[in-house]
C-alpha cells in the first residue's frame, strides 16, 4: 500500500538539481498530487445531491422524536405547522396526529404551543395560525385524540383535552368517539379522562353510539375490557342500550367468564342506585321544634 509522506516515495539518491525542482513547482497545480490523493474533494455528484423536502424531515424528525429539530425546522417554515401526510397511507395526518399516535408528548406540547389560543376563529387563510377550537382532521375524521386514545397516551390525552374540550365527542368517519376507541383498546386511564374532561358530563358520552348504534359500553365488552366495563358502569353507562341488531352489550361479551362478571356489575350498580333513590324518597331531614322555657330563653 502507498503511503503519504512516505520518506521511502523517493530513491535514496543524489538530489535533483535546481532547475527540474523549480520547472516542476511551476508545473504542478495549487495542490500537490499527494494531497490530493489522501483528502479526495467533493466530486461534483456529491455537490449536487437533491434536497430532502422540508415537510418530509419535519415528519422524519417527528418519528425520531427529535423535538429541537422540529422546533427549527417549524421556526424556518412556519406554514408547515399543519403538514398533512399526502402520501398513500399517510391518510392526510398532520403533525399533532403523527406525534400524538406515537406517543411523543414534548412534540406534541410543542406543537400545541404554535397554534392559536381556542378564543381566535377559525380561519381559512394559510397565512393565519390554525385555531385550536377545532383539531385538525384526518380523511377519516379523526383528531389527534381519536389516535392518541386508541394507543392509550395518556400524557397527550390529557394535554389535548385541556386544549381542546370541544374536540372530546366528536366523530370519525364511522361516528365513533375517542371514548369508543379508548374502550375498544382497553385503556381504563384514558376512559376516566374522557369522563372527566367531557364539557357536558360524562353522560353524554356514555350514551353517544356509532353508525350501527354500538356504544363504548359494547365495545369494552366485546373485546373484554372488565376493568372498562366496571369504569363505564360505575360511570351511568346504560348495560340495556341496544345497537342497530338489537344486541346489549352484555350480549357481545368476549367470555362467559366475562359474561358473568358483566352480570355481576350489572347488578351490583342496580342495587346500589335502588338504595340511592330509597334514600332520596324517604329523606333524612329533621324538623327542629322551639320550646319556650318561661323565662324569656328559647330553646
Amino acid at each position: 500500500m502507498k503511503l503519504c509522506h512516505s520518506s521511502t516515495s523517493q530513491p535514496s539518491s543524489l538530489p535533483l538539481p535546481y532547475h527540474t525542482l523549480r520547472s516542476t513547482a511551476l508545473s504542478s497545480s495549487d495542490h500537490p498530487p499527494f494531497l490530493s490523493s489522501c483528502h479526495p474533494q467533493p466530486s461534483q455528484n456529491m455537490l449536487n445531491l437533491p434536497r430532502i423536502d422540508p415537510s418530509l424531515r419535519l415528519r422524519r424528525a417527528i418519528h425520531a422524536s427529535d423535538t429541537l429539530l422540529v422546533k427549527r425546522i417549524l421556526s424556518s417554515h412556519p406554514n408547515l405547522l399543519q403538514n398533512p401526510d399526502s402520501s398513500p397511507t399517510g391518510l392526510s395526518n398532520s403533525n399533532l396526529h403523527l406525534a400524538s399516535s406515537l406517543g411523543h408528548t414534548p412534540i406534541v406540547s410543542l406543537l400545541l404551543s404554535l397554534y392559536a389560543p381556542p378564543s381566535s376563529p377559525p380561519t381559512t387563510n394559510p397565512k393565519d395560525l390554525p385555531s385550536l377550537k377545532t383539531l385538525p382532521l384526518n380523511e377519516e375524521y379523526q383528531t389527534p385524540l381519536h389516535l392518541a386514545a386508541a394507543s392509550g397516551h395518556t400524557e397527550i390525552v390529557h394535554l389535548l383535552c385541556s386544549s381542546c374540550q370541544g374536540c372530546i365527542k366528536k366523530g370519525d368517519l364511522r361516528g365513533r368517539d375517542a371514548l369508543m376507541l379508548a374502550s375498544r383498546e382497553g385503556h381504563d386511564t384514558v376512559v376516566q379522562i374522557l369522563l372527566t374532561f367531557s364539557p357536558s358530563g360524562p353522560a353524554e358520552l356514555l350514551e353517544a353510539s356509532d353508525i350501527d348504534g354500538n356504544t363504548a359500553l359494547h365495545f369494552a365488552s366485546s373485546n373484554g375490557h372488565l376493568l372498562v366495563l366496571r369504569t363505564l358502569l360505575a360511570a351511568g353507562a346504560d348495560a340495556e342500550k341496544r345497537n342497530v341488531w338489537s344486541w346489549t352489550p352484555v350480549a357481545y361479551s368476549a367470555t362467559v367468564q366475562a359474561e358473568v362478571y358483566f352480570k355481576g356489575l350489572v347488578s351490583e350498580v342496580e342495587r346500589r342506585n335502588k338504595v340511592t333513590r330509597d334514600v332520596r324518597e324517604k329523606g333524612t331531614g329533621g324538623g327542629v321544634r322551639i320550646v319556650n322555657l318561661g323565662d324569656g330563653e328559647e330553646m
